[in-house]
C-alpha cells in the first residue's frame, strides 16, 4: 500500500468530530458522522451491546435528545474497561465532548444540563496492614 492510498483512507472517513470520555477504569471514544441515527459500540448494535441492562441504555442517546439531533449523526463508539454503568458513563461524556466541539451552542446547553462535567471518583487503592483500603483488623483492647 502506498502513502497516497493510506492518506486517501484517512480523508475518506468523514468524522466530524471526535470525543474522549472516561469513568473510574472505562475509557469511551465517540466518533461522530454525518448520518442517519445509527449507534454502533465496539462494532455492535447499541441493543446487542447493552443487552443485559434495561432501559438506562437510552440514556446514551440524552445528549442528542437535548439538542434535537438524534437522527443526524451516526455514532461509532469504542469502548474498553470497567463495568457497564461506567462505560454508560464514559460514553455519555464523550459523546457530549464531541458534540460540543461542533457548535458552540451546542456547548452552552450541553454545560448546563451538567453533560460535560467528569466524575473523577475512582476505587481507592488497597494499603499494606488492612484488608481492604480502609477497613482494619478488630481492635482488640485486652
Amino acid at each position: 500500500m502506498t502513502i497516497q492510498e493510506q492518506s486517501k483512507k484517512v480523508t475518506d472517513s468523514d468524522f466530524s468530530s471526535y470525543g474522549l470520555g472516561k469513568r473510574k477504569t472505562s475509557i469511551a471514544k465517540v466518533f461522530l458522522k454525518s448520518g442517519t441515527g445509527k449507534i454502533i459500540i465496539n462494532e455492535k448494535h447499541i441493543n446487542l451491546f447493552f443487552d443485559s441492562i434495561g432501559d438506562e441504555k437510552e440514556m446514551v442517546k440524552r445528549p442528542l435528545l437535548l439538542l434535537n439531533v438524534q437522527n443526524q449523526f451516526d455514532l461509532s463508539i469504542n469502548v474498553k474497561g470497567g463495568g457497564t454503568n461506567s462505560q454508560l458513563d464514559a460514553i455519555i461524556l464523550a459523546l457530549s465532548k464531541a458534540l460540543s466541539l461542533l457548535n458552540s451552542d451546542y456547548k452552552k446547553t450541553l454545560n448546563q444540563n451538567l453533560l460535560l462535567r467528569r466524575d473523577s471518583r475512582i476505587k481507592e487503592r488497597r494499603k499494606y496492614g488492612l484488608k481492604k483500603a480502609r477497613k482494619a483488623s478488630q481492635y482488640s483492647k485486652r
